[in-house]
């Protein structure tokens, strides 16, 4: 059994869901969030990093799909569970085959529908909005090399009221991220942990 679990959260954004995530597992012992990674160099998640002390490391296009910075960083910091959280590039096969079913994303829609390229954020919640579809959610699942494709782990749903708009909508399923998406990161890591 593996005494900690370490996680990185990967970001492009502001990085509200990274610190939900942080101050969730702030009084774990056996589940430490050991780094940040980030592909763009002018997002909000760098200056929470840096204001909650956790180290970050900055990458662009070339460091992620032309060379090792990336997987050599994630072994140096002995990483066993990768998290996205508003990241929005494909993952490198040969980190998704370092990390088989230990890299989990979460999607703000109920897939299968409204995943895929470009298919994320506001773009999302305005598709829900202008299908009329009568729910929506969120969907967390394993993540492989297309995107949004990968198995389902976990889902919730919520209905959208008449007098919602994408604004309301966003907001109703940020509420669900920063519920569920902690909580089923910790019985993964708990379950690494058991089964190392």
């Amino acid at each position: 059994m593996k005494n900690t679990v370490n996680l990185a959260l990967f970001a492009s954004g502001s990085g509200t869901n990274v610190e939900n995530i942080i101050h969730y597992f702030n009084d774990y012992s056996t589940i430490n969030v050991c780094c940040i990674l980030c592909n763009n160099s002018n997002a909000g998640v760098i200056e929470r990093a840096n204001r909650l002390g956790v180290d970050i490391l900055v990458f662009n296009r070339a460091n992620f799909y032309d060379s090792d910075i990336v997987i050599d960083y994630l072994r140096h910091k002995n990483v066993d569970l990768i998290v996205l959280a508003g990241f929005l590039w494909l993952i490198p096969e040969k980190i998704i085959v370092s990390y088989n079913n230990k890299i989990i994303n979460i999607h703000p829609a109920l897939l299968p529908k409204y995943g895929g390229k470009g298919m994320y954020g506001n773009a999302v919640h305005k598709a829900v909005f202008e299908n009329k579809d009568e729910y929506t959610g969120i969907t967390i699942h394993y993540v492989n090399k297309d995107y949004d494709k990968g198995d389902i782990i976990f889902q919730e749903s919520i209905k959208i009221d008449a007098e919602d708009s994408p604004d309301s909508i966003a907001d109703k399923v940020h509420k669900l991220e920063y519920t569920y998406y902690p909580t089923i990161i910790k019985k993964i890591a708990v379950n690494l942990q058991h089964n190392n």
